[in-house]
């Protein structure tokens, strides 16, 4: 039976189990839209916006571990989804963006909503494809799903002109995959990882480190064995963030440039670094040439191009986390390993003396919300148990300090792009995954403006989504660095006006609700909570407030920056005097 390149298309969809899919019509992809019209398999979302149907599939993506599909008309919807591709990219997140696009006789010759989305996106995906023929429709979608999910995952688009999309031709459905020149390595190299084993017997300072790729791997269990049978500390990057319990005695929470003080010293004072699913952001290391000045390097990820990229590295070992991670735990177990116990507790004794010496702390008060104190509210309420999406700033960097996140694929935030805006549109995209969760976005008064027409989105789709706003009026990480480094110029990031969230959430069909003292934190928490829709809550925050620990631009992990508890020493040394 002949089908049209929309119907291969659709019928693809379903054979790789996709039940959602978020996006925005238009001309080009009329025809697809109208075969999804009554479709009962396939759900369409219909976002406000293309950027925020890319970050609800990508969180969609994270708190699943299944693939977003997003589906857009040409020109500037196809435009629109470039910040998303990039968001999710840096992440490696596994989405599939399909685009329509002008008839392949007109590409070329600036027809109307034409744009070259495959050049545009070339920099920002793991893969993208025009189709130009309808007899490769299947072939190629199978391809996408094959590449978005194989080996460091992705995001990959699929241009489609309208008039593939409505020629018909033979389906055949390709019952596997195989690409030449793509063949991801997933078993690490056994004698590598013997050498990894002796390495980690002999070391008297180690330290693990734990990135996205332990959650993108399944690797928890694994990971959570290692630490505890090698006895190991270990930290977790941004990305990391819920693949080890940060209630775990062992856990020294995040580290870099707003990482613990435990955390950084740790890294700084070791002899042996593990680390496992991460890429040595900028953020993580601080100064390359300070970081970790006295340690060896142990580093397994899938992508061989991100091993030796940043920092140098002593045993590299390209494989799958989790494949990794077993086989190492194996060798481990074979070898005696109390001795090593042993060897270790004064280690761990100065680690604990660290955290004593600076713990993550605030200055609370009667009088001025503190938003460290929303999220801790926030935490001690959900037991760790919801999933809690970020906007990027200071809301993010005091969610990662102040939350205990105790599971994987609980924490969605932009990590390497820092995209403002992401956390309310991958809130939805989460909350239609897991209808049965707790999802909340914990957001600036600035980031939230940037996606809040999904809040239409999220009411008409009955999504009891919770948006805690830490409203101080600023951009605040920018007012931040200003404070600090900029001789306290605020240029720009005042933002003198704005809106009245508890009506911005009324005039949707939403529930706002507003707290300004910190005896009404709580109360409103558990409020919101109990609310079986769509909750926008507005905290009027400490404006002055600021995120520390922190590590200045161009520093070492060793110069971390306290001033909050610096003032506070000099007030009181001053009142003895």
């Amino acid at each position: 039976m002949k089908m049209s390149g929309a119907e291969i298309l659709i019928e693809c969809l379903k054979r790789e189990g996709v039940e959602y899919i978020f996006g925005y019509p238009g001309g080009v992809v009329l025809g697809i839209f109208d075969l999804l019209h009554e479709d009962k398999d396939l759900k369409l979302i219909l976002t406000r916006h293309e950027q925020g149907a890319v970050h609800a599939a990508d969180g969609y993506a994270r708190s699943t571990g299944k693939t977003g599909v997003v589906l857009v008309t040409s020109g500037p919807g196809a435009t629109n989804t470039v910040t998303g591709l990039a968001t999710a990219y840096m992440d490696s997140i596994p989405i599939i963006v399909i685009t329509g696009q002008v008839p392949t006789m007109l590409i070329g010759n600036d027809a109307f909503q034409e744009a070259d989305i495959v050049g545009i996106t070339r920099p920002c995906t793991k893969y993208n494809i025009l189709i130009k023929d309808a007899k490769d429709v299947a072939k190629l979608v199978r391809e996408a799903f094959y590449i978005a999910n194989g080996g460091r995952p992705g995001p990959v688009l699929i241009d489609l002109p309208r008039d593939v999309s409505a020629t018909k031709t033979d389906f055949i459905w390709p019952e596997k995959v195989f690409i030449r020149s793509y063949n991801p390595k997933y078993e690490g190299n056994r004698w590598m990882i013997e050498k990894a084993a002796n390495e980690i017997a002999k070391s008297k300072r180690p330290v693990i480190i734990a990135g996205g790729g332990c959650i993108l791997s399944n690797a928890a269990d694994e990971l959570r064995e290692l630490v505890e049978i090698t006895n190991i500390p270990i930290t977790m990057t941004l990305m990391g963030l819920g693949s080890f319990s940060g209630e775990h005695s062992l856990s020294l929470g995040m580290l870099g440039m707003h990482g613990t003080y435990y955390a950084n010293r740790s890294i700084q004072n070791s002899d042996l670094l593990i680390a496992i699913g991460m890429r040595f952001d900028d953020r993580v290391t601080g100064k390359i040439e300070g970081f970790a000045p006295n340690a060896r390097i142990i580093h397994i990820d899938i992508d061989p191009t991100s091993i030796r990229k940043n920092v140098r590295v002593d045993i590299p070992i390209v494989g799958d986390v989790k494949k990794v991670l077993k086989s190492l735990n194996e060798v481990i177990k074979e070898q005696s390993h109390q001795q090593w116990i042993e060897v270790r507790n004064s280690w761990l004794k100065q680690i604990n003396e660290w955290k004593k010496e600076m713990p993550m702390f605030y200055f609370d008060s009667p009088d001025v919300i503190k938003p460290q104190f929303v999220i801790e509210k926030i935490c001690e309420l959900t037991k760790g148990e919801a999933i809690i999406t970020t906007e990027v700033g200071q809301n993010q960097m005091w969610t990662a300090q102040f939350y205990k996140f105790t599971k994987p694929r609980t924490l969605l935030s932009s990590g390497g792009l820092g995209t403002m805006g992401y956390g309310f549109p991958a809130a939805i995209g989460a909350q239609i995954g897991n209808p049965d969760k707790l999802v909340i976005d914990i957001a600036g008064d600035g980031s939230i403006q940037m996606n809040i027409q999904e809040l239409a989105t999220a009411v008409i789709y009955n999504l009891p989504v919770k948006v805690a706003i830490l409203n101080n009026q600023y951009l605040g990480m920018v007012r931040q660095w200003q404070e600090l480094f900029f001789n306290e110029r605020y240029s720009h990031t005042y933002l003198n006006v704005v809106p009245d969230f508890v009506k911005v959430a009324e005039a949707y069909g939403a529930v706002g609700l507003k707290a300004t003292k910190p005896s009404e934190v709580e109360p409103l928490l558990k409020e919101a909570f109990n609310i079986k829709k769509t909750v926008f809550m507005d905290f009027v925050v400490d404006w002055k407030e600021k995120v520390f620990p922190m590590v200045p631009a161009g520093a070492t992990l060793n110069e971390m920056l306290f001033l909050e508890r610096e003032k506070k020493a000099e007030k009181k040394l001053k009142a003895i005097k």
